[in-house]
């Protein structure tokens, strides 16, 4: 692999949205050595380049996965090369995005879940840091966060499925090369959670200055209600999703998801299938959208098979016949 001419060092987060990854942004960005941006989701387009599934588009991706790779059968050392200078290139923009003092540029982006593999690969000098969360507290987030408590995850399946797969499995597969943090132990014990993980980094630790998770520019993307709402490390949303996961429907809900992870894949995320199950089964009962959330059942997996955002798009081009065609 071509060495950059710059002398930043990568440095990611893997989560699933709504794990606390805005938060622990915000804290590391707290040291002088790290910059950051607030999500630059760069990676995900150019490696996507080498995939032929996964992007609907005008010019037909598919297409263009396989010109990429007959590319790259021309230069010398074949995909090496293309990564090589793929390197380069992202090393060179975040250079460029951090201030001198730094030793890190921090690029926290919750769908790099689908590429975790590719990074780890593409800058084997990079720090990694995985961040858990109990997933029936994510879930119960992204409702409340981005759905307004309505049982609409069919809008996020790809991060509570897939997310959840390829981080356990990017963990099992390149584990002794990162650091495993949970968020619940960040939350409650701030200083000892963060000095061990600043030692993983090599950089000294104030347990003052880096225990206060700064504002970030440019809040385009991120946690929406986090950063409005504690301004300082809380404890509070530890059992928050309790209030959301309790009616029968969810809580069944729940229990299947949890069937599905299942104790292993838990283990490696650091939880106990056996006491969350028992934390799920002492919600007290209710009825509270139930009616609605049964409903949505059938409606979510309608939306998931025909798309309506890509129905939307043709029906608003319509009037322009010449210009309506297929994705590929």
């Amino acid at each position: 692999m071509i060495n950059s001419t710059t002398e930043i060092k990568p440095l990611f987060i893997f989560s699933m949205p709504r794990s606390g990854s805005t938060l622990l942004q915000r804290l590391l960005a707290s040291h002088e050595n790290i910059s950051t941006a607030v999500e630059p989701w760069i990676l995900l387009p150019y490696l996507y380049t080498l995939r032929e599934k996964g992007i609907y588009s005008e010019y037909g991706h598919f297409l263009l996965a396989k010109a990429v790779d007959n590319f790259c059968h021309q230069l010398p050392n074949g995909q090496d090369d293309y990564l090589a200078e793929m390197r380069t290139f992202i090393l060179r923009l975040y250079s460029k995005a951090a201030n001198k003092e730094s030793k890190y540029f921090l690029d926290k982006t919750p769908r790099y879940y689908l590429i975790a593999e590719d990074i780890f690969r593409l800058f084997p000098e990079g720090k990694f840091i995985f961040l858990w969360r109990n997933p029936l507290a994510i879930v119960a987030s992204i409702l409340e966060t981005w759905e307004q408590g309505k049982w609409k995850l069919y809008r996020h399946k790809i991060d509570i499925f897939d997310g959840l797969v390829n981080l356990v499995n990017a963990y099992e597969k390149y584990g002794t090369q990162a650091y495993s943090l949970q968020y619940e132990a960040l939350v409650s014990n701030p200083i000892a959670e963060l000095q061990q993980l600043f030692a993983y980094l090599e950089l000294p630790f104030d347990p003052v200055s880096n225990t206060q998770p700064i504002e970030l520019e440019n809040q385009l993307l991120g946690d929406p209600t986090g950063v409005k709402q504690y301004k300082s490390i809380s404890k509070e949303p530890i059992s928050e999703w309790k209030l959301t996961i309790a009616n029968s429907m969810r809580k069944n809900w729940c229990r299947q998801y949890l069937h599905w992870i299942g104790k292993e894949r838990l283990a490696v995320m650091g939880y106990s299938l056996d006491e969350i199950f028992t934390e799920l089964a002492t919600i007290p009962f209710n009825c509270h959208l139930i009616l609605e959330d049964l409903l949505l059942i059938p409606y979510g997996a309608l939306y998931c098979t025909v798309e309506p955002t890509l129905i939307k798009h043709k029906i608003q081009i319509l009037p322009n016949f010449k210009k309506l065609h297929t994705h590929k």
